[in-house]
């Protein structure tokens, strides 16, 4: 199966920015509805974010308002913006399809809020 490429990942003081990206196989990305999900540790892996192929989101309410997610059709990738960080964003970043995960999950990227 194919996996999804996650980025931008990083260490940032809480109240800061940072902006995700994955990079998913054409056959994975189009006409599917892609979703970022996180893992902390010690936790299950929760939804964060939603935007289908005609661009409608939905948030999980923990992130609403401070995170943004969006795709580009033309490269295959979808984004998340997410301001605001706070220490409880802890956790490894990654994407795939919802509600179904068609693809292989990926390595993920780390995402690290210190106070």
């Amino acid at each position: 199966q194919v996996q999804p490429v996650e980025s931008g990942g990083g260490l940032v003081q809480a109240g800061g920015s940072l902006r995700l990206s994955c990079e998913a196989s054409g056959s994975i990305f189009s006409r599917n509805t892609m979703a970022w999900y996180r893992q902390a540790p010690g936790k299950q892996r929760e939804l964060v974010a939603v935007v289908t192929s005609g661009g409608s989101t939905n948030y999980a309410v923990s992130v609403k308002g401070r995170f943004t997610i969006s795709r580009d059709n033309a490269k295959n990738t979808v984004y998340l913006q997410m301001n605001s960080l706070k220490r409880e964003d802890t956790a490894v970043y990654y994407c795939n399809t919802a509600p179904n995960w068609l693809a292989s999950w990926g390595q993920g990227t780390q995402v690290t809020v210190s106070s």
